[in-house]
């Protein structure tokens, strides 16, 4: 009896599992997926030295950057594989060593940026023998120089040593046929420190120098008639003139009683005339 309730809970149990997925298989947030596009693009491609010219049909997936903006390089994935039972055979001469894809996007809607160019390793192929694609993605590089959005599509692609001597090449047959893929170039953080602005430093004038002058007054002794010395200080002295000392009369004036005094004595002593 007690069976059925322990089966009920186990069923239920195992449906809540297949219907929740664990928490570690939930997608992180702000986990950003790239935008992969996919489509069949005809190709005619010209072999130097031949004549005869080969279509073939590539199926091109491009893998869109999620996180463009200016002035930083960007990639576009390219992702190639023959379709429709097409292939693409090797000249007579086959393909030397060192032989490469240069596969090409392009892309319009902005100025100044046109298409995205990227090399994918090739071994050396012999003679009517089918040129495989490259099986690891091409990384497609461009750079633009503002925001905004633009659209891009596969574009040619060419075999050869040099990407400006192809010995391979192939042109897109059905432009219109193409679907456009959305590309954003987003604003960008802008990564420059400001410059910091350097305020003149301020002349410090030294001060003009300046010469005190002290001045000393005393007062006059008892004698001096209670007139003021004045003695400058700091300068040389320049001497107290008619107010430095006694008065000069005095002295004069005993100087003449003196002589008079000595005139007198002589006079006294001269002898008398007639007196013997």
């Amino acid at each position: 009896m007690r069976v059925r309730p322990v089966s009920s809970a186990v069923l239920l149990a195992a449906g809540l599992v297949l219907l929740c997925p664990p928490a570690g298989a939930a997608v992180p947030p702000g986990r950003q997926v790239s935008v992969v596009a996919t489509d069949i693009v005809e190709y005619r491609c010209t072999t130097t030295g031949v004549t005869l010219k080969q279509d073939i049909k590539v199926r091109v997936e491009l893998t869109m950057p999620v996180s463009a903006t200016p002035d930083q390089q960007m990639t576009i994935g390219w992702q190639g594989s023959y379709a429709d039972g097409t292939t693409l055979k090797a000249p007579s001469t086959g393909l030397a060593v060192g032989t490469k894809l240069y596969a090409y996007a392009s892309i319009s809607g902005m100025p100044g940026l046109t298409s995205a160019t990227g090399v994918g390793t090739l071994d050396a192929v012999e003679a009517g023998e089918t040129i495989p694609l490259p099986a690891a993605q091409v990384d497609l590089k461009t750079t633009a120089s503002d925001s905004g959005t633009a659209v891009v599509k596969p574009a040619a692609i060419n075999f050869g040593t040099l990407p400006t001597a192809p010995s391979i090449q192939c042109e897109v047959q059905n432009p219109d046929d193409l679907t456009t893929f959305p590309l954003t170039i987003g604003t960008g953080a802008s990564t420059t420190s400001p410059t910091p602005t350097i305020s003149p430093t301020p002349t410090i004038r030294s001060p003009r120098p300046t010469h005190t002058v002290m001045e000393t007054v005393t007062a006059s002794p008892p004698h001096a008639n209670g007139k003021v010395t004045r003695t400058p200080a700091g300068a040389a002295e320049t001497g107290g003139g008619g107010t430095a000392g006694p008065d000069g009369r005095i002295f004069v004036l005993v100087g003449l009683l003196l002589i008079l005094a000595a005139v007198t004595g002589l006079a006294l002593r001269r002898p008398t005339p007639g007196r013997e």
